[in-house]
């Protein structure tokens, strides 16, 4: 799809995705963000999207198992990001870890989004 933004500041031929001042925008983008909804994810796993941010949420009863979980599920969604040609912003992209209880485990999470 080839688009032609023309105003009196510039002039810009967008070769692929979808202007944010498009009216039809959105509705491309969850057509599409909805086949990554729909990715089969473990029952350990939760997710929660907003506009064009998602939420993984893991449940594990260590760090050691939250990570192999969380790489399993962030494996299939790379795939999913290259087979659909869209990059995640690695400065915008955040791991949390949350607990009820302190844990004598390390703090640090080692998750990686290829």
């Amino acid at each position: 799809m080839i688009i032609s933004i023309n105003s009196s500041k510039f002039d810009k031929n967008i070769t692929k995705g979808c202007p944010q001042v498009s009216c039809c925008g959105p509705a491309f983008w969850n057509i599409k963000y909805n086949s990554l909804l729909n990715l089969r994810y473990t029952n350990h796993t939760k997710t929660v999207a907003f506009a064009d941010d998602l939420v993984i949420m893991i449940k594990a009863d260590s760090i050691r198992e939250a990570e192999n979980i969380d790489n399993f599920e962030l494996s299939k969604i790379s795939a999913w990001a290259k087979e659909n040609r869209i990059r995640f912003n690695e400065q915008k992209s955040k791991a949390m870890l949350m607990a009820r209880r302190k844990r004598k485990e390390r703090k640090g999470l080692e998750i990686y989004l290829m």
